[in-house]
C-alpha cells in the first residue's frame, strides 16, 4: 500500500491517574513467590517495566478515547463536523454492541454524515485504523478521519493476581508473565487529505504480513458466545509470541524495505509496539536496527495494547525525538499472529 494524499496531522492521548509499580504488584503476589521459590525483582528484570498505569474502577472506555480525541481537535485546525469516518480500534470495548465508536461521536459531537464504527484486531487495531482511514483518504472518499483507543489493564491484572493466588502453579505463572505487564491509557489520530495539511506527517505506505497458524499463542478471553463459556483469562505463550512473532517481523520489514524505503540508511528513527526488553532488544537486534533509532516507553506505561505505538509515536514527538524530514518506520504486531509495518515522512 501507497499513498500521495494522506497525512497524519495531529495526535491526543490520556494517560491513567493511578501510577501502580511493578513492585506494587509483586507484593501482592508475595505468598505465590513465596510457594514457587521466587526472587522479589523477578517481574522488572524479566521485562523492564518499572510502572504502568490503570484507570480508576468503572472507567469507560468511551470516556478516555473521547478526553483523547478532544484532544487531538484541540492539536488540529480539524473540526468535529469535518470527520468522515471515526474508528474505535481498542481490544477494550464498552459493550458487544452497539460500536463504542458511536459513544466516543457522541462525546465529540462528530456530524450525522459521518461513517463510525469499530475495528478489532489484538494489538494492531489503531494501526489497521489508520490504514482503513489513508485508504478512503486516498481514494476521495473522505477528506479528514480520526481513530481512537482506549484499554484498560486493571481488571485482568487483578484476576490474573487472584488466579495466581488460587493456584500458585508455576505453568500457570509462565502462561500469565505478559498479562502481568499490562497498562492502560487513550489515544487518537487524525488523519487529513494533502490538500489540508498545512503541517503533519506524510503517510508514504506500509506493508502487512500475517502467520495465523499461531492464531492460539496469546488469548485474551472470555470467547463472545452468549452466554460466554469460560472466565476472563489472558493466557500467553510468551517464548513462542517473541520466537514467532520476531520471524514474521523480519518477513514484513524485507517486504517494507522492498517497497516503501529501499534505503540502508532508512528509517532514520523507529516506533515499535511496545511489549518489554526483551521484545525491545531481539527484534533490534534480528531487523539490524541501532537501538538509538528507537523510542520507548514501556518502562514507564507497560504495555498497552493498541494505544502503545501511537502514544508512543506522540511522546517521541513531543519530546523532540522525531523530527521534521525523519523517515519514521511504526512498526506493529500482534496476536493471530500479525504484522504491520508503516513509513511515514515526519
Amino acid at each position: 500500500m501507497k499513498y500521495n494524499d494522506v497525512f497524519i496531522d495531529a495526535f491526543g492521548y490520556e494517560l491513567p491517574p493511578n501510577v501502580i509499580t511493578s513492585d506494587d504488584l509483586e507484593k501482592r503476589l508475595e505468598p505465590v513467590y513465596q510457594a514457587l521459590r521466587l526472587n522479589k525483582g523477578q517481574l522488572e528484570a524479566i521485562t523492564g517495566i518499572q510502572e504502568r498505569r490503570f484507570w480508576d474502577r468503572g472507567f469507560r472506555m468511551s470516556t478516555g478515547a473521547i478526553m483523547a480525541g478532544r484532544k487531538a481537535l484541540a492539536a488540529s485546525a480539524v473540526k468535529p463536523q469535518d470527520i468522515g469516518m471515526l474508528i474505535y480500534g481498542g481490544v477494550c470495548r464498552d459493550h458487544l454492541e452497539p460500536a463504542t465508536a458511536c459513544a466516543v461521536a457522541d462525546g465529540l459531537d462528530i456530524g450525522p454524515q459521518t461513517e463510525i464504527y469499530d475495528v478489532s484486531n489484538a494489538c494492531l487495531g489503531v494501526l489497521n485504523g489508520i490504514v482503513q482511514l489513508a485508504n478512503a483518504i486516498e481514494l476521495g472518499q473522505i477528506q479528514t478521519g480520526m481513530v481512537v483507543s482506549c484499554e484498560s489493564a486493571r481488571q485482568i491484572v487483578e484476576q490474573t493476581i487472584d488466579r495466581l493466588a488460587k493456584t500458585r502453579d508455576m505453568g500457570v505463572f509462565k502462561k500469565s508473565l505478559a498479562t502481568l505487564t499490562g497498562g492502560s491509557g487513550a489515544v487518537a489520530v487524525v488523519l487529513t487529505h494533502r490538500r489540508l495539511a498545512d503541517r503533519g506527517h506524510h503517510l508514504q505506505g506500509g506493508v502487512a504480513c500475517s502467520n495465523t497458524r499461531y492464531h492460539r499463542l496469546c488469548i485474551w478471553g472470555p470467547d463472545t458466545g452468549i452466554p460466554a463459556t469460560m472466565p476472563l483469562v489472558m493466557e500467553t505463550d510468551s517464548v513462542a509470541v517473541l520466537e514467532n512473532g520476531v520471524a514474521l517481523g523480519k518477513q514484513t520489514y524485507r517486504h517494507f524495505r522492498q517497497t516503501i524505503w529501499n534505503d540502508p540508511e532508512q528509517p532514520d528513527k523507529i516506533i515499535c509496539h511496545q511489549v518489554g526488553s526483551t521484545h525491545q532488544r531481539t527484534i533490534l537486534d534480528a531487523l539490524k536496527i541501532p537501538v538509538e533509532k528507537d523510542f520507548t516507553t514501556y518502562r514507564y506505561l507497560g504495555n498497552i495494547g493498541t494505544v502503545s505505538l501511537p502514544i508512543t509515536a506522540a511522546i517521541a514527538a513531543e519530546r523532540g525525538f522525531l523530527k521534521t524530514g525523519d523517515k519514521v518506520g511504526l512498526f506493529g504486531i500482534g496476536s493471530g499472529l500479525n504484522c504491520l509495518l508503516l513509513g511515514v515522512r515526519w
